[in-house]
């Protein structure tokens, strides 16, 4: 598996490009994210390494938090994630290493996963793009935006499961693929990837290489 670096969703824009094209892009700040445990198939059953990232007040962490970090060097992180990954690549690196945006570079094409907006309870209509059972005419009533009947009667006399009903929507995680790196600026801790990425502004993504890659 790939390793995912944490970062933040600022936002969509859109640039020109040097063939004079304008292309839609997604702005993600990958602020240099810490190396904070190493696990290997020695000690721990499989290899992994779990990253921290964004700083946060000690008076908001628990002790046994600030100790974690604490081996690696660091003070309290609001997020913290593993990512497994070849006992390989664990060996490169060590506790408290920083891991920036030019881990990627321009050209090639990544996974950004993030969490789509939570839109509460939703009917049937925003929520699955159904069009209503009845016209709203002839004495329809009450029914232009009810879901239909959900099943038969006799036979089999259930619903069967996965049913497109009403309910929760949104608040779903989600991964974006193949998404080509259209800029980094490094200095700026900024990556530049073409298109829409889910989730909302401020939100956190995890941005990973590839593993699908378009040949």
């Amino acid at each position: 598996m790939a390793l995912r670096l944490l970062g933040t969703k600022l936002g969509m824009t859109q640039i020109f490009e040097e063939s004079g094209e304008m292309t839609p892009v997604t702005i993600i700040e990958l602020a240099p994210n810490i190396v904070i445990q190493k696990k290997t198939v020695e000690t721990d059953k499989y290899s992994a390494l779990q990253l921290g990232y964004e700083s946060k007040s000690a008076k908001n962490t628990s002790k046994p938090e600030i100790g974690h970090t604490k081996k690696a060097g660091q003070g309290p992180l609001r997020f913290l994630r593993e990512s497994r990954v070849d006992g390989a690549i664990v060996d490169n690196y060590n506790l408290g290493d920083e891991i920036k945006v030019d881990f990627f570079t321009t050209g090639e094409t990544v996974d950004v996963t993030g969490v789509t907006k939570g839109r509460g309870f939703a009917g049937v209509i925003k929520r699955h793009g159904m069009h209503g059972t009845a016209s709203l005419t002839h004495g329809a009533h009450e029914v232009m935006r009810h879901a239909g009947s959900i099943g038969a009667s006799a036979t089999p006399a259930r619903v069967f499961r996965g049913k497109r009903m009403a309910g929760r929507y949104g608040n779903d995680r989600q991964t974006t693929q193949n998404l080509r790196v259209v800029d980094l600026r490094v200095e700026e801790n900024i990556l530049i990837v073409k298109g829409a990425v889910s989730g909302r502004t401020g939100g956190l993504v995890m941005v990973q290489k590839s593993i699908k890659a378009k040949r």
